[in-house]
């Protein structure tokens, strides 16, 4: 894009600001957002709401990397110290459409059984955030390169339980500019907020 992504205005306020603000609304009780490329710019422009920061040396390893060590963070003896965490709710940066009702939606279905892993899908299709309970972080532990989960999940599809979001937010990326000005045309349709965001309560984070 030409510029940090992460603090693209979108709405009024930096790109990633709405992603950490669904966050923070969600029923989760720790949110922890992973930092790499211009950590010291989005901590310094960027509103945090309730994340913890979390700056990952080695970033630009790729996404299997942070959310390597994201997920230690969330489950260190400090964390569980605190009690520990029943799952982990994996949600991107550049996703802004993604609300806490979607969160809401994985936290509800995990509670009632589903898993262990809890994906939102979008009218069929597997998408962003994931749920990952507890009994399967210790193969996020393992992640390196850019595939992030998904080559672990897909020699797991029986882990996986899909959860319908499509009314509640979108997964749309925004990667350039014309990502940029569709996420801020449906933003626009909805008046210029995601929809309303339920009360906090249940247990996770998101690395």
């Amino acid at each position: 894009m030409g510029r940090p992504k992460q603090l693209a205005e979108l709405g009024g306020r930096p790109l990633l600001e709405h992603a950490l603000a669904a966050m923070s609304a969600a029923p989760v009780d720790d949110v922890v957002v992973a930092l790499g490329a211009y950590a010291d710019e989005v901590l310094a422009a960027v509103d945090l709401h309730r994340a913890r920061p979390l700056e990952v040396q080695g970033w630009a390893e790729g996404m299997g990397r942070v959310l390597a060590r994201a997920v230690a963070m969330a489950t260190s003896p400090e964390a569980r110290k605190a009690g520990g965490y029943g799952a982990v709710v994996v949600a991107l940066g550049d996703q802004p459409l993604v609300t806490a009702e979607v969160v809401a939606r994985l936290v509800d279905a995990w509670a009632h059984g589903a898993g262990p892993v809890v994906t939102a899908t979008y009218r069929g299709r597997p998408g962003h955030p994931k749920l990952f309970d507890r009994a399967v972080l210790p193969h996020l532990h393992e992640l390196a390169g850019d595939a992030g989960a998904r080559e672990l999940l897909a020699s797991h599809p029986d882990w996986v339980v899909g959860v319908e979001a499509a009314a509640l937010g979108s997964d749309l990326d925004v990667d350039d500019e014309p990502g940029l000005a569709r996420a801020a045309a449906l933003l626009a349709a909805l008046g210029g907020a995601v929809p309303p965001s339920p009360t906090p309560a249940g247990r996770g984070a998101q690395p």
